[in-house]
């Protein structure tokens, strides 16, 4: 953890250095519903703020209650949900790995709950195909999904923990070990692919899309019953994560077991990417761009960086999924599309920079 000693001098000055944290985590929230507002009205059929505020607060009839309640209103959830647990399991991840470049996608995690998912749609018949592109494959058994895809990735989180245990190994390693473990899951899906049918195949490339539409208020349920604990975890052990940030020796000195902290993060974090792949396909770099964005403006404490990682991953998901429902409406583009086009450059903005520090 790395604090500004400049600004702790004094008990006035560190009073106002905590104030600007809290008061840039009260900005974002109302950022977030502000914009979940004003998410509910676009798409397609634009619906004014107004008759947006009616339908959710007051009874409404007609097009527009369907419209916000059984497609807008969802799908602004999921999106909410998803982008805080994938945010925050990409800052727990950069903090007990100690590596800035950590995310479930960068290291391989979101491919390995892929694959697993995969397995359990076309082994084990957990998915249906459907007619329309849109309805490609429908989830039968969300809960089988779930187990394989979290099974897949937990072997891609143990070998992480493996490679992470070596002292000299260097956030470059790390994410060459992702893109190794990427690589793997890939090619097993694309050995599924290979003896899938047409519709199956085309059905599962358009599963890896990651769409936040697809989630319904039972997809949501699930996703929040798992997403939430695991948050609520993440935040009771924000003092360990700071004392993980000062390396394992200094986590010990002070009562810190930082094996067992890493490993239960890592498991928790895998199964934060297990339902949201297992639900919504692949969705990358939020936790990658959401903990860089509020490092650089209150810092590396967990207390504030957790939370409001959390907020502005929900921020930026929510905010990508807005924008793809109008840049070629009335066609929808996947979020995932635009997550990639966000996270890409910062991914090797800060390959680069730290190759060459």
């Amino acid at each position: 953890m790395h604090l500004d000693i400049s600004a702790v001098k004094e008990p006035g000055a560190y009073t106002g250095y905590i104030r600007k944290k809290l008061l840039f985590l009260c900005a974002c929230t109302g950022a977030l519903v502000l914009l979940a507002f004003i998410s509910v009205g676009v798409g397609s059929v634009m619906i004014p703020f107004s008759d947006v505020i009616q339908t959710l607060f007051c009874h409404s009839s007609g097009n527009t209650e369907t419209i916000v309640w059984n497609i807008r209103l969802p799908r602004v959830l999921a999106a909410v949900a998803c982008g805080i647990g994938l945010a925050a399991a990409g800052v727990v991840m950069q903090s007990v790995l100690r590596n800035p470049l950590s995310s479930p996608y960068t290291l391989g995690v979101s491919q390995a709950a892929a694959f697993g998912a995969a397995v359990a749609i076309t082994l084990l018949g957990a998915g249906t195909l459907g007619r329309l592109i849109s309805d490609s494959i429908v989830v039968n058994n969300p809960y089988l999904v779930t187990i394989c895809a979290f099974l897949s990735s937990l072997v891609a989180t143990l070998v992480i923990l493996l490679v992470a245990k070596y002292r000299s190994t260097s956030p470059e390693v790390m994410i060459l070990v992702g893109v190794a473990l990427a690589a793997l899951f890939t090619a097993g899906t694309t050995f599924l692919q290979y003896f899938a049918s047409a519709e199956q195949i085309a059905a599962i490339v358009f599963w890896t899309f990651g769409d936040v539409g697809r989630a319904t208020w039972s997809d949501l349920a699930i996703i929040v019953a798992v997403i939430t604990p695991c948050l609520v975890y993440f935040m009771a052990r924000r003092w360990d994560y700071n004392a993980l940030d000062s390396g394992d020796e200094t986590a010990k000195s002070l009562g810190v077991n930082a094996e067992q902290v890493r490993t239960v993060a890592m498991f928790l974090a895998s199964l934060i990417a297990a339902v949201v792949v297992s639900f919504l396909g692949i969705i990358g770099f939020i936790g990658l761009v959401s903990p860089h964005m509020v490092r650089r403006i209150i810092g590396d404490d967990q207390r504030y960086l957790l939370p409001g990682s959390c907020i502005v991953g929900g921020i930026v998901l929510l905010g990508a999924d807005t924008v793809a429902r109008i840049i070629i409406a009335p066609a929808v583009l996947p979020a995932g599309v635009l997550t990639a086009f966000l996270g890409a450059p910062l991914f090797l903005y800060l390959l680069i920079r730290g190759s060459r520090s």
